[in-house]
């Protein structure tokens, strides 16, 4: 099947039952992220930024749960950047990245500018412009991760899939395609990945830029503008990326976060979450040492003593030691206040990290760790070699995310709210309109 077939043609009856139930589940996941992320520090700087340089025209859309309307542009970028500053949302293995955090923020906005013109998008048309977007961008990620060299964050190819998802809403012909295609990859930032792991900063994951890059391609494809083709798509070397879309999804390998910091440092508080559970005599005042085994990657995240909230989260030492001390890692313990608690951070400093070869001769097929806690009166208690809860292999329940979903978004949201989210993303696929759902997640 062609890409431009596939992005036109696919309804939501093509799409198997447990991929539809994965993408539903990654709407509502992001969702949560969005609320939590509502009033933190990257939120407000970039809310500002969009309201100031992207005043609405001709199209308009709403900030993600604030209502005020801007240009699409300045809700991509705000939605991008407000959903990435809470390293919650969900991932890819074979991209080393994520979709969700582009693809929906830019979609809602898309959808949002259609509502504002007076065109209705049901929730069956909206999902399948979703499923689309998440599909083919994890795709163009693998197809990236593949053909070059170095290691690039999700914003570098992530707005392909906003193109093929905004392309189905938007009607393109084949021609504009083809060259929002070529825009958005031509256009894509670089987003050297490895550098905001060692230098912790708000641009973190980049799908602001992925968001923008993706909705600016479709609105110049439409006036006219031409693009270079797209070689992630049309190279022969990465056919094999594409040549299954429809029989098999990419989304399917997706996972999802107990936690909202890095993937990376995920399998350390999976072994210490069992740990805890195993051995109540591990509590914090009685801890001598930890030791944390992993990857080379996991092992540069160190962050012992964060200077901000992008630190502890792009950290492993601290976001461990508030699950040692706190007994959970949410906005509450990663934003705010909190990443300058003397208890935490006591914990955090007698925490090592260290790279084991056999883990990182096993990444990124396998992401591991294990954890060894000694306690001060000599006992010691070690893990086995750990996977990160929330793999398709150790996928988390229907109630652990509806679980996770609430405590992440009633940081900002009372039950009422939350309530009527989940019930409109439950009823998209037989919902005339989208609009329902709009009104909830893009008004304050």
């Amino acid at each position: 099947m062609s890409l431009y077939r596939f992005v036109q043609d696919m309804t939501l009856a093509d799409v198997p039952e447990h991929t539809r139930y994965l993408v539903s589940t990654a709407l509502l996941d992001i969702l949560g992220v969005a609320a939590g992320a509502r009033h933190n520090h990257t939120s407000g700087c970039v809310k500002d930024y969009a309201l100031s340089h992207y005043p609405p025209g001709p199209l308009a859309s709403r900030l993600l749960f604030d209502g005020r309307p801007v240009h699409p542009l300045g809700a991509a970028w705000f939605g991008g950047f407000t959903i990435d500053s809470l390293d919650a949302h969900e991932g890819h293995f074979t991209s080393k990245g994520h979709a969700g955090a582009t693809v929906v923020p830019a979609l809602l906005a898309l959808a949002d500018a259609c509502r504002d013109q007076g065109r209705t998008v049901s929730g069956a048309e909206f999902l399948a412009a979703l499923t689309i977007a998440y599909e083919t961008g994890l795709r163009a990620g693998v197809a990236l991760m593949d053909t070059a060299s170095e290691y690039h964050a999700s914003g570098a190819f992530s707005g392909v899939g906003v193109v093929c998802g905004g392309a189905r809403l938007l009607g393109l012909s084949e021609t504009q395609f083809r060259h929002a295609l070529g825009i958005a990859e031509y256009f894509g930032p670089r987003c050297p990945m490895m550098r905001l792991v060692d230098y912790p900063s708000m641009l973190r994951d980049a799908h602001g830029a992925g968001a923008h890059a993706g909705l600016n391609a479709l609105l110049m494809a439409q006036a006219g503008i031409t693009g270079a083709p797209a070689e992630t798509i049309e190279l022969e070397r990465v056919r094999h990326c594409w040549q299954d879309l429809g029989s098999r999804w990419e989304i399917d390998a997706q996972y999802f976060k107990p936690w909202p910091v890095c993937r990376w440092a995920q399998p350390a508080l999976t072994a210490a979450t069992a740990l805890l559970a195993e051995h109540p005599a591990i509590q914090p005042e009685a801890i001598e040492r930890v030791e944390v085994q992993t990857f080379h990657e996991s092992m540069r995240l160190q962050g012992h003593v964060p200077a901000n909230a992008d630190e502890a989260q792009y950290g492993l030492a601290f976001p461990l030691a508030a699950l040692l001390t706190r007994g959970q890692v949410g906005p509450n313990e990663v934003t705010g206040d909190a990443i300058h608690a003397a208890d935490i951070l006591a914990v955090s400093r007698r925490i090592d990290i260290v790279e084991a070869d056999d883990l990182s001769a096993r990444f990124p097929r396998e992401i591991l760790s294990r954890v060894s806690i000694r306690l001060k009166d000599g006992r010691q208690f070690d893990s086995p070699t750990t996977a990160a809860k929330g793999d398709p292999q150790s996928a988390m329940t229907q109630d652990e995310l509806m679980t996770k979903f609430t405590q992440l978004a009633s940081v900002n949201f009372n039950r009422a709210r939350l309530d009527a989210i989940m019930a409109e993303v439950d009823g998209l696929p037989q919902a005339d309109s989208c609009s329902a759902l709009l009104d909830q997640v893009l008004t304050s």
